[in-house]
């Protein structure tokens, strides 16, 4: 797997750095689901709040899991389209927020992601939602209102109860 390190000044790099580790987590991105996703970054639909890149992959990964048949079609795209690409195709190194890290995690170890199946990685998983995600909608404005509601989970869940 060859990697491509991330520009200096990438804002996606430098929202990573600021964030608790804690809440996100690594991936990587196959590039051309990464190129769509900066451009998705920089259009002037991204905007109040502009999303940043750990925002626009869990929202791809999100919108992928609102469908009912998520690890079916995950795992047909896999299996037919992305299993067709060079394998030494470069990646870029990104960062995603961890609930929607662990459902890919789930879905890694799960039985369709088992032998007698091939076995793909987390980096291919998470192009995958992305590569659906775009086909879907390659506007990107479904994958911007799963951002939102992403956001407004995290708040939620942030948020202290009120006893009554």
């Amino acid at each position: 797997m060859l990697n491509a390190a991330t520009p200096t000044g990438h804002p996606s790099l430098a929202a990573s750095n600021t964030q608790d580790a804690g809440e996100t987590a690594e991936t990587m991105l196959w590039i051309t689901e990464h190129e769509w996703l900066y451009e998705l970054l920089r259009s002037e639909r991204n905007v109040s709040p502009r999303f940043r890149m750990p925002d626009l992959i869990s929202a791809c990964v999100s919108q992928m899991f609102a469908k009912g048949d998520a690890s079916h079609r995950l795992f047909g795209f896999l299996g037919s389209e992305l299993i067709l690409r060079e394998p030494t195709t470069l990646r870029r190194r990104e960062a995603m927020w961890r609930p929607q890290y662990v459902q890919l995690q789930a879905l890694q170890l799960s039985a369709a992601n088992r032998y007698p199946n091939p076995q793909f990685q987390l980096d291919q998983l998470t192009t995958g939602c992305i590569a659906l995600a775009r086909m879907d909608d390659p506007t990107g404005a479904c994958t911007l209102r799963h951002a939102r509601i992403n956001i407004a989970r995290r708040s939620a869940a942030a948020m202290p109860m009120v006893s009554s």
